[in-house]
């Protein structure tokens, strides 16, 4: 068994690990709210936003969008993959790096893959056996849409330059706190529906024209599809994070009690010894 001070050791080890997970915990919850709020605020909005761009083309007699609706023969491909620069989060950062991965490996056999990393998780495996493209990773260090709507601006602007013929987004879309699920979204080109049916009562009139209104909303759509990605991320991040200190900070707790109890043992082990010891060392002075 062992002895009483490597196990006061022990003990006092997962007290303090307690400790750091539990603090994490509220971090990530009071973080998470905030998060949690931004996206919720964002979807409708961005959803709307597609919206209207779907019911303007389909109110056109004839397909437009210019190079950002341009389907080509998939040669060269890039994958967006979104993590956290950070760990700690359970598997919030493996599922978007096997998602990635099963991508290359099944759905685009034989293309050319490269990849653009939003975080240092994603990055740093990925770059072992892939080519990366860019690593965004410091947008996480000051996270806004103007940052957002650059890289966006680099993205379009490569698919423009038929440097990719197709571009993925992968990323954790927020559901709750327990709960994240891998989405892998076509970001370009887009695709417009201009043989759907628009109800409306109501006739429209476009200032200046519908092309030019469409040519206005396709980029902004892009730049918001990121954006809201990258919302949905980080409210995960923080989720998953809490998630995964909470039980952390349980299974230190049951650990603590276990140590607690066989400290217990051993020192009461300790003290029949002692005891013991004595009278037999009694015993044989008297005899």
């Amino acid at each position: 068994m062992a002895n009483l001070k490597e196990i006061r050791s022990r003990i006092t080890s997962v007290g303090s690990t307690m400790q750091i997970t539990n603090a994490m915990k509220m971090v990530s919850a009071a973080k998470l709210k905030k998060a949690q709020d931004a996206i919720i605020q964002m979807r409708p909005y961005a959803n709307k936003l597609r919206e209207l761009m779907d019911n303007v083309s389909a109110s056109m007699d004839e397909e437009v969008g210019g190079d950002f609706t341009e389907k080509r023969e998939v040669r060269n491909v890039l994958i967006i993959a979104v993590t956290s620069n950070r760990g700690l989060a359970g598997a919030f950062n493996s599922n978007v790096i096997k998602e990635v991965v099963r991508l290359a490996k099944e759905d685009y056999k034989g293309k050319n893959v490269s990849y653009l990393t939003i975080g240092k998780k994603a990055n740093d495996i990925v770059k072992k056996e892939h080519t990366v493209y860019k690593n965004e990773s410091h947008l996480w260090d000051d996270f806004n849409f103007k940052n957002s709507s650059d890289i966006a601006d680099q993205v379009m602007e490569a698919f423009k330059n038929k440097e990719f013929d197709e571009v993925r987004l992968v990323y954790n879309h927020f559901k709750n706190a327990a709960n994240q699920d891998v989405l892998n979204e076509a970001f370009l080109p887009i695709s417009i529906d201009t043989n759907q049916e628009v109800e409306t009562s109501v006739d429209y009139i476009f200032e200046p024209n519908k092309v030019e209104i469409l040519m206005e909303l396709i980029p902004k759509t892009l730049k918001t599809q990121l954006y809201k990605a990258l919302l949905d991320s980080n409210a995960s991040e923080h989720g998953a994070r809490m998630t995964a200190m909470h039980k952390a900070t349980d299974n230190a707790a049951e650990l603590e009690k276990a140590l607690k109890l066989q400290y217990n043992k051993a020192r009461q082990a300790a003290i029949t010894n002692e005891i013991l010891e004595i009278v037999g060392g009694a015993d044989a002075l008297d005899g």
